[in-house]
């Protein structure tokens, strides 16, 4: 099973429309919603989250990925509003399944 953490830039509600193969906890659903990235990250790995579910594209850039133990998959998208993303959660969700071990970021672009 999959741990995945929706950052605080994603609708909430997202988190209920994955299926058993994934545990969905949002940033501000556990109480992180004032962590920096770096602590962010930090704390997912302690917690023992796989992959931050974000649409910040920038968040790559900022820090150095490989020092932590997550892996980080980013949303291209032109709204990130619920009705926008929950039909692509099937596909999201496979992507993140499928993700290989050595893959520290993927973009997943649903502008198409």
């Amino acid at each position: 099973m999959k741990k995945i953490l929706l950052d605080e830039n994603l609708p909430h509600p997202l988190a209920n429309n994955f299926s058993s193969e994934c545990e969905v906890k949002t940033v501000s659903g556990i109480g992180w919603a004032k962590k920096k990235n770096g602590e962010l990250l930090a704390e997912m790995q302690k917690e023992g989250f796989d992959v931050l579910l974000t649409v910040d594209k920038n968040l790559r850039y900022q820090l150095n990925l490989d020092k932590f133990n997550v892996k980080i998959v980013v949303l291209r998208t032109y709204d990130n509003r619920y009705k926008t993303l929950v039909s692509h959660i099937p596909m999201i969700e496979q992507k993140i399944i499928e993700m290989s071990i050595d893959t520290k970021v993927i973009e997943i672009d649903l502008r198409k």
